[in-house]
């Protein structure tokens, strides 16, 4: 299957090693945002721009029959883009899997098997430390930013602290940016505090990481506890899952399930190279 990359940062020089190494998967190009995309030849595109911009590339692609994949990262804004592109895909006889990452993304996955198995209790996802690429990338937009990195800070119990850590443009006021970034959707929700600094550079870092913790009742007996975790490179974790959602793509559009899906709709086994029945037999 071909595969072509939109975006060239962090997450889509990830996308090309992964692409690079995966079997039968071959790289259709790299584009970026200001490119033609009416004549782009492949059979799904990963689309590693800043989040606001992915939806308009979304459609543009799959108005073209393209399959997409993205890693949309606004968690309250992922159901209505989800129903957005799923129109567009319908009609395209295409497929959309949103949301394509670690989290949102698996970590989707692993809090609705949590919820199968424990389904009276509660489940805290726990971030960080580390470097959130959407904040990031968030904080860098706003005016009068020059430079700018966000870090998650876990305080227990799936409340989280952000720490914004900015370089200001020549001139630039910094209760204007502060007041700016605080109001962001990415900040509003969170403790957040904003710090100017002489170099991002000097802090930068892709580190990240989380731990989902589900408590809880299981057939009626309680104190269930489990839990999940990791520590990972984060843009390149990004980029892995969403080359695993693109064989998934292809694989639904062959059996025309056309529409938007998020990670949660998918079989795990559709993200998997190989044969399926002998996937079966490995890992059951």
């Amino acid at each position: 299957m071909r595969i072509a990359i939109l975006g060239y940062g962090n997450i889509g020089k990830a996308a090309e090693q992964a692409i690079l190494s995966a079997p039968n998967m071959e790289l259709a190009g790299i584009y970026h945002h200001d490119d033609n995309l009416d004549n782009v030849s492949a059979d799904v595109v990963l689309i590693c721009t800043p989040t606001r911009e992915m939806r308009r590339f979304a459609t543009q692609l799959l108005q073209q029959g393209i399959n997409v994949v993205d890693s949309f990262d606004v968690h309250t804004d992922i159901y209505s883009h989800r129903a957005d592109l799923r129109v567009q895909a319908l009609a395209s006889n295409a497929v959309s899997v949103v949301s394509a990452g670690w989290d949102p993304g698996t970590d989707s996955v692993m809090r609705a098997i949590m919820l199968a198995m424990v389904p009276e209790g509660v489940t805290y996802t726990n971030f960080g430390p580390g470097r959130s690429m959407g904040h990031t990338v968030a904080a860098k937009a706003i005016k009068g930013v020059k430079d700018a990195l966000s870090m998650t800070i876990p305080m227990g119990k799936g409340v989280h602290a952000r720490r914004v850590y900015i370089e200001l443009e020549e001139g630039a006021d910094f209760k204007e940016v502060e007041a700016s970034i605080l109001a962001d959707e990415y900040f509003a929700h969170d403790d957040t505090r904003v710090e100017v600094v002489e170099s991002v550079a000097a802090l930068n870092t892709v580190q990240h990481g989380v731990k989902l913790v589900r408590e809880g009742v299981s057939s009626g007996v309680d104190n269930q506890q489990m839990s999940f975790d990791m520590t990972i490179n984060n843009p390149a974790l990004t980029a892995q899952v969403m080359v695993s959602c693109a064989r998934a793509a292809v694989r639904m559009q062959k059996q025309e399930r056309y529409g938007a899906y998020t990670m949660i709709e998918l079989s795990p086994i559709s993200l998997l190279p190989g044969d399926e029945e002998d996937l079966i037999g490995k890992l059951v």
